[in-house]
């Protein structure tokens, strides 16, 4: 009987004879559904598929072999089967679990139970890996149970499953007995430990259990070197991580892309990005993974503009973008305040349909947030799948920082009406939201709610928010006792949180007393003695604003300059204070020129106050006038389209002439603007500010 089988090349065989042992035909020659469908029609004619071997191979080919075959039908051909014995229950069980089916791989291994079937070593390695997937692991224990009773306990295969299974539902003590345990271990066993180590951000165990498998002489391949490698970023551990270069370069291995991306991950996360992207560049072939690995480390080493570079490069490579690609550029874009990129990705993830995970929802309501669009923010929440504590607690805090606090209080009391239990994060956000609308009383109420209501310890940050709700209040004392009577030490925050209040409020005394407290925690902070400087100035004590200029100079404290950024047409521009050098220099200035006579003609009076202490007097007009902000709004001025709104991010917190001088631009040039600092936000339109003067 002559028998047809199409092969994917276009060619056509034929076979006069059927062989009497089918095999491989079966399982080498079949590359389609539809040569597969021939040789089980010709099976059934000739009754070869009543035997059980042959029946076997069919299964084997229609449920592992050929991808494109449907487990429907491999199905068909697993319930023919006339008592199907452990072999073919292997295979199904085998293949639900590579074809992301675990659940019913499980099941199946249940019904072979049912059917009194004596499972053997492959049956429990697969329905173990099966139960992994799903983190199953009340049914892997009871596998394990099985195992004992079956004898199969000391077979390696069964057993480099169970410690993976382990490891993987968070029992990596239990993995870790199990590994210990064995009388011979081979690099499979290895691994399956520094899988678990990973699963469970084991980041050091990672380390040890490598030196020592380097110690025994063990053999490593390249999925142990990929996990160490990514431990060796988790712990900055460079030394390590650069032996495993060199060994890579040795061994000649730099052309396995996997091992080189994630030595180039490595290396970015350790803080050494230059030589991340030398040997980025060097790669032949770049995946999405080493993209992605280059714009993380950029992104985590705030060179957020380089970033968007790389992005921009992966774009004209033609190489398409994942989540954590997604997530690295919106967080970049969030930085800088790159408004139109992060639109463009959001664009980008809706066309492709892209899961709201957390981890994505989150940068999306992030980066809406710190570009001022709380209303953006909010719509990403709305869609989001499913809304846990977690995104609530993002939204209260979008809705904080942008000068919403009675929203953002009303947000949480909706979220405890919806029966979801805040967490310590949540408490953070909505006092938070109480220091920037000075709501005192709902403040210290939702202090003592942590604890009594919900039975949550306060941490630093907590007390750090009690501080600055008081301290913003103008209840300096009160703020001053609150830190006194502390359980736990202040850390330099709770200290420069009250020194910024002093400021605020022109308290002389107890500044003093935070920064002698500061420069006891943390000498060389160059803020710190700016506050008191600023302090002393306020109050007319100018000679003692200069002692504690001239104390940071003889200590060598340098101040951090004033630097504010301005994304216009996809690109961003960079203004530090008082910059001679900056790109368009006779342009931005003459257009700062022009924005200050136009406000002054307004009512706008410079607080000369702001300006640098050792500035001349007749200079100090024009110091507060090139402070950062104020150079790149006249730039969006005179280079945004008429009516948009100008959005500034800024590296240090805005001055009193600064807000004072964007209320009055907002009125005279009948723009919105927004400008970021590093606490908070203020959106300025019609000559006011959302922080209502509190900030």
């Amino acid at each position: 009987m002559a028998l047809t089988l199409h092969f994917p090349a276009k060619t056509v065989t034929t076979i006069t004879q059927f062989p009497e042992n089918p095999k491989t035909l079966i399982v080498q020659q079949c590359k389609t559904t539809k040569d597969l469908n021939q040789v089980h029609a010709h099976l059934i004619k000739s009754r070869f598929h009543l035997n059980p071997t042959i029946s076997e191979n069919l299964l084997e080919a229609a449920a592992i072999l050929i991808p494109a075959a449907t487990m429907d039908y491999a199905l068909s051909i697993f319930h023919k089967i006339n008592e199907p014995d452990s072999s073919a229950y292997n295979i199904m069980i085998r293949a639900f679990t590579l074809k992301q089916s675990p659940q019913e791989a499980v099941m199946l291994y249940k019904t072979m139970l049912e059917n009194s079937l004596e499972p053997d070593r492959f049956t429990f390695a697969c329905t173990l890996k099966a139960c992994s997937r799903i983190r199953a692991l009340e049914e892997g224990e009871q596998i394990h149970a099985q195992i004992l009773k079956s004898g199969f306990g000391c077979r390696q295969l069964v057993t480099n499953t169970l410690i993976h299974l382990y490891a993987i539902c968070g029992r990596i003590d239990i993995a870790r007995k199990m590994f210990d345990r064995m009388s011979n271990r081979d690099v499979f066993s290895w691994n399956s430990m520094f899988s678990g180590y990973v699963k469970t951000e084991c980041w050091r165990e990672i380390v040890d259990l490598f030196n020592e498998m380097r110690d025994l002489g063990v053999k490593f391949d390249e999925v142990t070197l990929i996990n160490v490698l990514m431990a060796c970023g988790r712990l900055a551990d460079i030394e390590l991580g650069g032996w495993i270069s060199e060994y890579m370069e040795e061994k000649e291995l730099n052309g396995n892309v996997k091992l080189m991306t994630a030595v180039v991950d490595m290396y970015a996360k350790c803080g050494h990005v230059d030589k991340a992207r030398r040997l980025f560049e060097q790669m032949n072939i770049k995946d999405v993974v080493a993209w992605s690995a280059m714009i993380s480390g950029y992104s985590q080493a705030r060179r957020c503009k380089e970033a968007l570079g790389v992005f921009h490069d992966m774009q004209m490579a033609n190489v398409v973008p994942n989540e954590v690609t997604m997530v690295s550029v919106l967080s970049c874009c969030a930085v800088l305040g790159a408004l139109e990129t992060g639109k463009w990705v959001h664009l980008y993830v809706k066309k492709k349909r892209m899961e709201l995970t957390i981890t994505l929802g989150t940068a999306l309501m992030d980066f809406y947030a710190k570009c001022g669009l709380i209303e953006n923010a909010v719509e990403v929440f709305k869609k989001m799948p499913l809304k846990n504590v977690f995104f609530w607690t993002v939204l209260i805090q979008c809705l904080a920082s942008n000068g919403q606090g009675e929203r953002a209080l009303e947000t949480y009391y909706i979220m405890r009406e919806k029966n979801i239990e805040p967490n310590d994060v949540t408490f953070i956000a909505v006092l938070s939201a109480c220091s920037h609308v000075g709501m005192v009383d709902e403040g210290r109420e939702l202090f003592v709610s942590m604890s009594r209501d919900f039975d949550l310890e306060p941490r630093m940050e907590h007390y750090g928010c009690m501080v600055d709700i008081l301290g913003r209040a103008g209840l300096i004392e009160e703020a001053y006792q609150f830190i006194k009577n502390m359980p736990i030490p202040p850390n330099p925050v709770i200290w420069r949180t009250l020194l910024a209040a002093c400021r605020a409020h022109k308290n002389v005394e107890v500044g003093e007393e935070s920064l002698k407290n500061l420069v006891t925690l943390e000498p060389m902070h160059s803020g710190d003695y700016f506050l008191l400087s600023d302090i002393y100035a306020s109050a007319g004590r100018c000679e003692d604003a200069l002692r504690v200029m001239n104390q940071m100079r003889e200590q060598g404290i340098k101040k951090t300059p004033g630097c504010s950024l301005i994304e216009l047409d996809g690109e961003i521009y960079e203004f530090l204070a008082e910059d001679n050098m900056c790109p368009h220099f006779k342009e931005v200035y003459d257009a700062t020129e022009n924005m200050m006579k136009r406000i002054k003609s307004a009512g706008y009076v410079p607080n000369t106050a702001d300006a640098r202490l050792d500035a001349e007097e007749d200079d100090k007009e024009a110091s507060v006038a090139h402070h950062s902000e104020k150079l790149a709004i006249a730039f969006g001025l005179i280079r945004a389209s008429p009516g948009t709104t100008i959005r500034i991010s800024k590296n240090l917190r805005v001055c009193t002439d600064c807000h004072n001088a964007t209320k009055i631009i907002s009125k005279v040039f009948n723009r919105e603007i927004v400008v970021r600092d590093r606490t908070r936000f203020h959106h300025f339109k019609e000559g006011s500010c959302s922080c209502n003067d509190y900030w």
